[in-house]
């Protein structure tokens, strides 16, 4: 598998010595919220919670924590005494309903995605990893998602992935489109995944949709990652998480990533290296379906 060295090194050069602080994610139910994603306030730390709601991070616990599922108010908080941490759930209004049925007679596939040799590494870090898809007056003729394409290359067998679709505000991610998780699996090796969500009925928001592949930082997907260093030549042990996310480059400002709690835009790198990223948006390798 070829990996560009400056991707890997982006999400491995930190590594965090610091004390760990142990929680869990609960709902107003007391009932525990399986795969949320924590991060460090500001810092390169994040984790997620276990199926059981539970969760370790490398923090002292006085650091603010910020939380982000779906279903559920984004929350930013200090662990309290009882390190247990209560998600309010979201109310979807009236005029957010839609009945509608799909007619399924026509489909048309947008994004350029395709497969190469150059993936994205989550370190040990619950990133979410977007591609902003833009509205255009031809998909009034086919307004809802069917399906998403993504490509993977993953190092273990059936990891698992969420996918979440967020509203834009003043070009800022906001509200995810669904209020339960998308939890997908991959299997091991270079992969075209093709999930049908058609169930959903999301229709392309006239401001745009945003796509989000997120890293679960969970036991089934840990793996060992191995790489020399540049400098002293000596072969570096890392903690990473499958799978890996094949990207592609683009002109375009299509691109988002989530973490230390905040999203940000990805820019272009000018490396002046005449490599096919240089002066290139990284963008995931994500198309859509649509259907009318």
């Amino acid at each position: 598998m070829k990996i560009n060295i400056f991707i890997v090194l982006f999400f491995l050069k930190t590594i965090w010595l610091s004390a760990q602080s142990k929680g869990i994610v609960v709902d107003e139910n007391n009932l525990p919220i399986p795969y949320v994603n924590i991060w460090v306030e500001g810092e390169n730390i994040g984790t997620t919670s276990q199926e059981d709601g539970t969760f370790i991070i490398n923090c002292t616990e006085e650091k603010i924590l910020v939380f982000s599922a779906i279903g559920y108010e984004n929350q930013k908080t200090a662990l309290n005494k009882t390190n247990q941490i209560v998600l309010k759930s979201k109310t979807l209004s009236l005029n957010e309903v839609v009945i509608t049925t799909l007619k399924n007679s026509k489909e048309l596939e947008i994004g350029s995605a395709k497969k190469i040799h150059h993936t994205q590494l989550s370190g040990n870090k619950p990133w979410i990893y977007a591609k902003l898809f833009p509205f255009e007056e031809i998909y009034d003729e086919t307004p809802f998602i069917k399906k998403i394409i993504f490509f993977s290359n993953s190092e273990k067998n059936n990891a698992k992935l969420k996918i979440r679709f967020f509203q834009l505000e003043d070009s800022i991610p906001t509200n995810d489109l669904t209020d339960e998780d998308i939890i997908v699996t991959v299997k091991k090796g270079m992969r075209k995944n093709v999930i049908d969500i058609s169930k959903y009925k999301l229709r392309i928001p006239k401001n745009g949709v945003l796509v989000g592949l997120e890293w679960l930082i969970i036991p089934e997907n840990f793996y060992e990652f191995k790489y020399k260093d540049g400098k002293t030549k000596k072969m570096i042990v890392a903690p990473n998480y499958a799978p890996s996310l094949v990207i592609n480059y683009s002109d375009e400002l299509n691109s988002f990533t989530y973490s230390s709690g905040m999203w940000r835009r990805a820019r272009k790198y000018k490396l002046n290296n005449d490599r096919p990223w240089d002066n290139k948006i990284m963008t995931p390798a994500i198309n859509l379906i649509l259907t009318n």
